[in-house]
């Protein structure tokens, strides 16, 4: 089993985080896939961005959800990244537009507080249609709720839940309560013993966010997770291949 290298939010350790320009970049160097995080604005757009505000990744402020796309695109998200300047934020369509012509796969996280939004969930299912991307998706979210009612809407959907809790038996949670085809744990859950083996068993793949350290990336790989979620994937791929 090769343990596949994700790109977390694009390769954002060198260009600002879920843009055009560190997504293009994570295909640049071939990245086995990407993670990015999904919102939709006031007029029904699926953009992505991690944050629920642009405060903190752009040079204006307010809530995604109060603003239109065009709003939306007033605003640099450089993120204080120097060499970078007039980044705009992506739609959803344009990451697909620019991955669907490759081999990449795609870990889309819904950054939902509550209920998932039913014209979300729409979007999601009209563009995996439009760019036929079913086999290259997977839907992940700390909100565990959220991926029962998308895949109530996407029965097909791949699911992967988030968490950092220390909780007992995660793999079969995952399996026979949340109907999930992954677990995206944080480090310190795989201390557990054979948590991967464990979560194998029941056919579950394990992704494990964020590794930007070289040393858990060597220990990871040595465990045979399915999958390193990192900032830093150019990092990541050379220590896997050179293992």
């Amino acid at each position: 089993m090769t343990t596949m290298i994700q790109a977390h939010r694009g390769a954002s350790a060198d260009a600002p985080e879920n843009t055009m320009e560190a997504f293009r970049l994570a295909t640049d160097i071939a990245a086995d896939g990407i993670e990015l995080d999904v919102h939709l604005t006031k007029d029904g757009e699926v953009v992505v961005i991690h944050d629920e505000t642009i405060d903190r990744t752009s040079n204006g402020s307010g809530r995604v959800s109060d603003m239109t796309l065009e709003e939306l695109r007033r605003f640099d998200y450089s993120n204080g990244m120097k060499g970078f300047k007039n980044i705009h934020i992506p739609t959803l369509r344009e990451v697909y537009e620019l991955v669907a012509p490759t081999k990449m796969f795609i870990n889309v996280e819904l950054k939902e507080s509550g209920l998932p939004e039913p014209e979300l969930v729409a979007q999601l299912a009209a563009l995996e249609e439009e760019f036929h991307m079913k086999d290259r998706l997977l839907y992940s979210s700390f909100n565990h709720y959220s991926l029962l009612m998308l895949k109530e809407r996407l029965p097909h959907a791949k699911t992967a839940l988030l968490y950092t809790a220390g909780l007992a038996y995660p793999w079969r949670y995952a399996k026979e309560i949340a109907g999930a085809a992954a677990l995206h744990p944080y480090k310190a859950n795989l201390m557990i013993p054979d948590y991967v083996k464990s979560s194998h068993d029941l056919g579950l793949i394990v992704n494990v966010w964020t590794i930007d350290d070289p040393a858990d990336m060597r220990w990871l790989l040595g465990l045979g997770v399915d999958g390193i979620i990192t900032n830093k994937p150019a990092i990541a791929m050379a220590i896997r291949n050179a293992l």
